[in-house]
Formats: C-alpha cells, sequence, structure tokens
C-alpha cells in the first residue's frame, strides 16, 4: 500500500449515512483533506457495491468495514468480491472467527495479484471499541480486554492478515507483539471538544494520543460528520496528526 507524506493520509473518515446520495455529498465537502472513506455496513445496506463505485470516483480510497465472520469459504468469496472493487485499499474480518477463517481471507485477498503488485489489505478485527471489560466478559471472553486484543492480533498476524482494527488503549503492545510492518487502524478517536454524551464507543482516544500509541490510521467519524463546519474539523484532525508525528 502507498501513501503520501502529508499527514491526511493517516485520517479515515466513516461515511455513516444511510442515503447514497447523502454520503456522496458530504464526502464531496472533505475528499482533499482526507486520506480515506470508510463504508460501513449501514451504507453498504442502503447502496451496495455502487456505494463503493461512487465514492471511488472522487478518486479516494476506500476502507470497506463489513467485518466479515462466517465459515472460511464464504469469507474468502466475500473478501475476494471486496477486493475486486473499485479503490478498496482495506477490507476486515473478525479475529473471533478464527484462524481457518482468517487464512483463507489472506490467501482471498492476493487471489489474482501478480506477484509484486499492490493489493488490498487485509484487517482483522479484534474486539469492538464498543466493548468495556464487563462486556466482554458477557460474552464469554476471560481477562482484560488488552490481553485478548493482544493475543487476537498475533493469531491473526500468523494467519497472514496485514494488520488489526484496535483501540488504542492496545496499539502500543500490539506494536511491540507484530512488528512496525503490521498495521493498526484504530476506531473510536475523538477530539477531546468532541461531545461524547451520545457515543457508543467506550474505549476511545484522541488523534494525537492514536497516532503516538502507534497507529497507522484512525477513524473518525460523528466529531467531522456532526461539526457545524465539517472541513475544519476535518483540518484541525490533520493538524493534530502532523504535531503527533
Amino acid at each position: 500500500m502507498t501513501f503520501d507524506a502529508h499527514p491526511r493520509s493517516s485520517l479515515i473518515v466513516a461515511l455513516d449515512f444511510d442515503s447514497l446520495s447523502t454520503a456522496l455529498k458530504f464526502a464531496e465537502k472533505v475528499a482533499d483533506l482526507v486520506g480515506m472513506f470508510k463504508i460501513g455496513s449501514q451504507l453498504f445496506t442502503t447502496a451496495g457495491p455502487e456505494a463503493v463505485r461512487q465514492i471511488a470516483k472522487l478518486s479516494s480510497d476506500i476502507f470497506l468495514d463489513l467485518k466479515f465472520h462466517d465459515i472460511p469459504n464464504t469469507v474468502a468469496g466475500a473478501v475476494l468480491a471486496s477486493a475486486a472493487l473499485p479503490g478498496v485499499q482495506l477490507v476486515n474480518v473478525h479475529a473471533l472467527g478464527g484462524t481457518a477463517m482468517m487464512r483463507a481471507a489472506a490467501q482471498a485477498v492476493s487471489a489474482g495479484v501478480p506477484m509484486g503488485a499492490d493489493r488490498t489489505r487485509l484487517l482483522a478485527v479484534t474486539l469492538l471499541t464498543s466493548m468495556d471489560s464487563q462486556a466482554v466478559r458477557e460474552v464469554g471472553i476471560s481477562g482484560p480486554p488488552n490481553s485478548r486484543v493482544v493475543k487476537l492480533a498475533k493469531l491473526a498476524q500468523k494467519a497472514g492478515v496485514d494488520g488489526v482494527v484496535a483501540s488504542v488503549q492496545e496499539a502500543k503492545a500490539i506494536r511491540k507483539a507484530c512488528g512496525s510492518e503490521f498495521l493498526i487502524v484504530t476506531p473510536g478517536v475523538r477530539p477531546k471538544a468532541a461531545d461524547l454524551k451520545k457515543d457508543d464507543q467506550a474505549r476511545t482516544a484522541t488523534p494525537r494520543e492514536a497516532i503516538r500509541a502507534g497507529a497507522d490510521f484512525i477513524v473518525v467519524g460523528r466529531p467531522i460528520l456532526a461539526a457545524t463546519d465539517p472541513r475544519a474539523a476535518a483540518q484541525e484532525i490533520v493538524d493534530e496528526i502532523a504535531a503527533a508525528k
């Protein structure tokens, strides 16, 4: 994967809209300020692959965040189809799907790509950043989230996955365990001034904290989407990324 040297390359903006036309209008406003757009289940359920095609026409890279979690053959097919869509640089699966599933996804993401050519990168979601220690225990996962996330990251790396989605609280430990080439994408990033009263994220961080902890990319949604001036909000985050690097 190639990136420009500008700090904006580390900023992924989540297009959490239920209308493709609304998502496109918003993306057009900030496309020159961000490195990538994230298309998740909300927009993809509404508009399907056409959402990817239309956003890609803005010359924007895409993180297709659909968190595949199924039997290996099904996930491999979904990943292969995702990687074939225009502009998709990142696609993800759930690490809790296990080694066989992640290995099948890793093989699929490279299928049909000439040796040495650039390809879509595969990420594994460790534990959702909306889950705190109590939520993790409720689903039968023992131990603190930090140790579980690092274990899942190491499992993903062994299966051939390129990186993980994890909170800033685990980023340093993942970087130490998995090395400098392993990608870390950190969601739940909120500027300190953001209003968190209605936020469903439990393990959050500021852009500066995330970058200094070792994140390659940060994912920001509502602090930009809901801002009075989205361009100013995006630029403020890019400036904070620059200061942290």
